[in-house]
């Protein structure tokens, strides 16, 4: 369980009566925080949204950018639950398309360079970054690791672009707080947490840094800046 999960987790030992409405990027039910997502019960719900699920999405899209990739690492974090579906997602995906993958995991800030320097010396010529607290808690760290080595790479969340990197594919984070903002006017106005069912973010962006994409020499599809959400130049 991430630090924040364990934050979440401690807010609802301390009470059984407040109303607690959360925003999860982990599984709430695994964490411990509902008994159901349809049905929470007690005095706790939200808005989940599992970045790990869309990893064969985010495979897809690298290679639209890369066709040429004849091996595709993967960087896998922190061993959750999550990360563990998002590597056997993305692995079958691998198998089922015929694309040589490679796994580099870490368990700890410290180990990131070595990681890099296993994806480079394993002859990765596109790099998926896997969902999870201890990738984006390191965001800016993996960016300027992948600038470094000058590596095309696709993450799960729109603010590893905003530091520098090249497009992610996840669930809207602005979108996820807007429906957990919803939920609070609803129990503000008498509805009780344990008959609002646990939501999932239905929103999901595209986000491409053609800034980036030129300093790595790339030039993004029609086809693929056709479907960004949002384009930064």
């Amino acid at each position: 369980m991430s630090r924040t999960s364990l934050r979440r987790y401690a807010a609802k030992a301390a009470t059984t009566t407040v109303p607690i409405v959360f925003v999860t990027g982990s599984d709430p039910v695994v964490d411990g925080l509902v008994a159901d997502i349809n049905r929470p019960g007690g005095n706790v719900t939200g808005i989940s949204f599992v970045g790990g699920l869309l990893g064969a999405k985010r495979l897809d899209i690298l290679r639209q950018l890369v066709p040429t990739a004849a091996t595709i690492a993967m960087l896998v974090g922190t061993n959750t639950l999550e990360a563990r579906i998002e590597r056997r997602d993305v692995e079958l995906a691998a198998q089922a398309l015929g694309q040589q993958l490679i796994i580099a995991q870490v368990g700890s800030e410290g180990e990131l360079d070595s990681a890099f320097a296993s994806i480079v010396g394993r002859g990765a010529k596109a790099l998926l970054v896997g969902a999870g607290p201890l990738v984006t808690s390191n965001r800016e760290r993996i960016v300027g690791l992948v600038a470094r080595h000058a590596i095309p790479a696709i993450y799960s969340l729109r603010e590893f672009v905003e530091a520098g990197g090249l497009m992610s594919y996840g669930a809207s984070i602005v979108d996820a707080y807007r429906q957990a903002g919803i939920y609070v006017g609803r129990v503000l106005k008498g509805a009780k947490p344990a008959d609002l069912p646990v939501m999932q973010s239905a929103k999901f962006d595209l986000v491409i840094n053609l800034k980036t994409a030129k300093t790595l020499g790339l030039t993004v599809p029609p086809s693929l800046l056709a479907l960004a959400d949002e384009v930064i130049e």
